[in-house]
């Protein structure tokens, strides 16, 4: 395991981990299992999915994803080498994290994976008519027979994963100490600030997701007509709006500099940033994957890091 992830269990390889919500959605079995190769090949080692992908697409029920993943690593025989992180919970519906339904969700999932365990297991989504006494005793439970390796959190607030870990150490608990943020170059509100400065304080890795904006920090789109009829518009049209099209002009300033792609830039930015461990980051071809890891071993200079921050 790298030294940048020690003291994590559920983190190795290249700081990269692969969004795993394009298998089953926008990859079928055959294009994922190419996408999955070459992130073996170049050194990834981190994948990302839950129990939900991709229940949003007609036709599914959830647990696409992770039946890809799960061929992919029986087919491969590389589950020892690999990290892989799921989650429960998906939108944070009242009771989603009750005892029995958080054990029959990782049961489910770790079926679906065809493992007997998981390397990190997320609560989702937020319960916050949940008391977090309960949702720490559901989750340390789970570690404590073996069947997840470490545990984390998406999309909770500072507030409530202090408090989370604050009661996992009072009473002997398995505390979070991975935080998924939504956190890129043109959004960066949800992490900055009271999560970031909890992350650095409680040692808690953060692994932002939308590091690539949902591809607009790839520079693949000229204008708003470019991404008309996509199934991320919204996403798109949002980070265009909190000044994506500076940053883009900025970005390609120092990929003049550097000869890396705007992929790389965005993601060794975010690997720039403190308490961030590793980015997700999705492909949908060999060629594209190659040039997200790339960005795991992309320096920024001071110089090159300011430009960037001034967009």
């Amino acid at each position: 395991m790298a030294d940048w992830a020690a003291g994590h269990a559920g983190l190795g390889g290249i700081r990269l981990v692969f969004g795993g919500n394009v298998f089953g959605w926008t990859l079928d079995r055959d294009r994922s299992f190419a996408v999955l190769d070459a992130f073996y090949e170049c050194g990834g080692r981190m994948i990302d999915t839950a129990e939900g992908y991709s229940a949003w697409i007609p036709g599914n029920k959830g647990g696409e994803s992770e039946a890809i993943i799960g061929e992919w690593l029986q087919a491969r025989g590389v589950r020892g080498d690999m990290r892989l992180g799921t989650k429960t919970g998906m939108g944070g519906p009242p009771g989603a994290y009750a005892p029995d339904k958080v054990a029959a969700a990782l049961a489910g999932s770790l079926e679906r994976l065809r493992t007997d365990y998981v390397d990190l297991y997320y609560v989702h989504r937020d319960d916050v008519t949940a008391s977090l006494a309960d949702i720490v005793a559901v989750f340390d439970g789970l570690a404590a027979t073996g069947l997840a390796r470490e545990l984390g959190v998406s999309n909770m607030t500072a507030d409530r994963l202090t408090e989370a870990n604050a009661i996992a150490a009072r009473h002997g608990k398995r505390g979070f100490t991975v935080c998924q943020p939504q956190y890129n170059l043109v959004w960066r509100g949800d992490y900055e600030g009271a999560l970031q400065q909890a992350c650095v304080a409680q040692g808690v890795a953060a692994l932002p997701y939308y590091g690539l904006a949902s591809g607009f920090l790839t520079g693949k789109f000229g204008s708003e007509a470019d991404w008309h009829g996509s199934t991320r518009a919204v996403a798109l049209k949002g980070f265009a709006d909190n000044g994506g099209w500076r940053t883009l002009e900025a970005m390609r300033a120092v990929a003049a500099e550097t000869g890396a792609t705007l992929a790389a830039i965005a993601l060794a930015w975010l690997n720039s940033r403190p308490g961030v461990a590793a980015p997700l980051a999705s492909a949908t071809s060999p060629a594209q994957v190659r040039e997200i890891c790339a960005g795991a071993t992309l320096t920024l200079t001071p110089g090159q890091l300011a430009v960037l921050e001034t967009a």
